[in-house]
């Protein structure tokens, strides 16, 4: 498996964990909010960089 395929299925599967465990508003505040406060967290040059490259770019 790619490492972009074990991402989205260890997304997939911490999703269906909280929508298990919390009730759906929660725990769709916790798969929103997550990326939301790590986007945050960048430095202003980090934040300027990651809106400069591509989305292929990513991985590397």
């Amino acid at each position: 498996m790619s490492k972009r395929t074990k991402i989205v299925v260890g997304g997939a599967v911490a999703g269906v964990f909280l929508l298990w465990l919390l009730p759906f508003w929660a725990a769709l505040l916790v798969l929103v909010g997550v990326p939301v406060g790590a986007y945050l967290l960048l430095d202003p040059s980090q934040r300027r960089r990651l809106k400069r490259v591509t989305r292929k770019e990513l991985g590397r």
